[in-house]
């Protein structure tokens, strides 16, 4: 097979994934560019699974604004610039965490400082809150209500959000 037939098939098949996954073309390429790979990764529908049954904490890495617009249900507010990480004092070191942000960079980032902490069993949910969202899962808001809208973090972030209601919460 020719460089270019295979570059053919090879297009159409990711675009064929990112269509059926409902993340736009390139999504996952972008995330994959951002991440370091030096933190385990989670993908929204294993999590999705594992939260039915499993008891996992679910940190929020994004500032309280994002959080506030809606979030995974159950999880805690950890924050990026200046994170929290006394909520933690009593979570086990073994406790499975799963740590995400919009895209998964700066949830990263937290991961990592909590690996250096001693905790065992940290992952950062692949594409974040965006992929969660693109994929159908529920997000909630702070009146523990469903909804159907995310903050995007910025207008450019934003074009990564896609069934849900872009809301830049109050500033």
């Amino acid at each position: 097979m020719d460089r270019f037939t295979f570059a053919f098939f090879a297009s159409i098949l990711v675009f064929s994934v990112s269509l059926q996954a409902q993340n736009k073309f390139g999504f996952d390429i972008m995330v994959n560019a951002l991440l370091s790979d030096q933190l385990d990764t989670v993908s929204s529908e294993v999590l999705g699974e594992r939260l039915k049954n499993e008891k996992v904490v679910l940190l929020d890495a994004r500032e309280v604004s994002e959080y506030e617009v809606s979030h995974l249900k159950g999880a805690v507010c950890i924050g990026y610039e200046h994170p929290d990480f006394s909520l933690l004092e009593e979570v086990d070191k073994d406790t499975p965490i799963v740590v995400y942000c919009s895209v998964g960079k700066r949830s990263e980032v937290i991961g990592e400082v909590l690996e250096e902490e001693g905790f065992t069993h940290v992952q950062n949910l692949f594409g974040g809150i965006f992929d969660w969202t693109n994929r159908g899962f529920e997000v909630i808001d702070q009146k523990g209500k469903e909804v159907k809208k995310v903050h995007p973090y910025s207008t450019a972030w934003g074009v990564w959000v896609n069934n849900y209601e872009k809301d830049y919460g109050s500033k």
